[in-house]
């Protein structure tokens, strides 16, 4: 049986309707809101109550605004997926993590720093014989809002409004994929059993500039677009172009512009 973790996010979601309906169950929340407090225990005695050995786990739960608490964060972020980690460790199971590409370099971000956690701990978990895989993702779109302390959010604001949108000078690389591509990657990934910290990527980055003119023009609003008024960040991606894993490279992602311009087009519309 495949488990779902916040099945109700994007992400769930898309993982989920990969799959038969017979062979997936979508936790509620009421499941394993407890488990980060109350830990492997838990967990085990979840799986023990009468449920199908799960062969994959994929812990989608996750908050990812920076401005919640340490404690929120951690909660949710790490000691969540820790606590599945080590309830199914006697299961013979998978679990799949989720954590960001920002991992590598931005240190200054408490839910990146929450996610650097996880992975570390995936990594000493795999040493003692554990079977997880801890996936950094690049920024999702699609299916449903983008979370509005988001870029895409904050632009989508912008455009609703017709407010200006005041922004960096943009030189900031990202990769931007469609959540319904990553769903089939991390399928993938699973299927070629592979373990440990892996960067889920395309390898075709775009500059936030190129990617806010191209949302902008599209809604014929250029004029709102202020690049260059908001400060350079002191920490960020400028350069780092990522790898394509081996088991991705004839994986199919959407092209970038064009795809997130329609997508925005989209939200505009209803």
């Amino acid at each position: 049986m495949i488990y779902i973790l916040g099945g109700r996010g994007r992400l769930g979601r898309a993982l989920a309707a990969l799959y038969e309906p017979s062979e997936v169950v979508c936790l509620d929340r009421a499941d394993y809101e407890t488990w980060p407090t109350a830990g492997a225990a838990a967990v085990r005695s979840y799986f023990s109550q009468g449920k199908s050995v799960p062969s994959v786990i994929y812990v989608c739960s996750g908050l990812l605004d920076p401005r919640l608490s340490d404690e929120d964060l951690l909660a949710v972020n790490y000691q969540l997926p820790r606590a599945v980690i080590e309830g199914v460790e006697d299961l013979a199971s998978k679990v799949v993590t989720f954590g960001t590409a920002m991992e590598h370099g931005l240190t200054d971000n408490r839910y990146v720093t929450s996610k650097v956690r996880l992975g570390e701990f995936v990594e000493q978990a795999n040493a003692m014989g554990a079977r997880a895989t801890h996936v950094r993702i690049h920024t999702q779109y699609g299916e449903g809002e983008p979370s509005p302390f988001m870029f895409l959010g904050q632009m989508l604001t912008a455009l609703r409004s017709d407010t200006a949108f005041a922004m960096t000078l943009g030189k900031q690389l990202r990769e931007y994929h469609h959540v319904e591509d990553d769903a089939r990657a991390v399928k993938a990934l699973v299927s070629s059993d592979v373990a440990g910290l892996v960067d889920l990527a395309h390898g075709k980055p775009v500059t936030l500039r190129s990617l806010a003119e191209a949302v902008f023009e599209a809604q014929g609003k250029s004029h709102l677009l202020q690049v260059g008024a908001v400060p350079e960040p002191a920490q960020d991606n400028f350069d780092r172009v990522f790898s394509v894993p081996e088991s991705l490279k004839t994986h199919s992602f959407r092209d970038t512009l064009p795809a997130v311009v329609e997508y925005m087009k989209s939200r505009m519309n209803g």
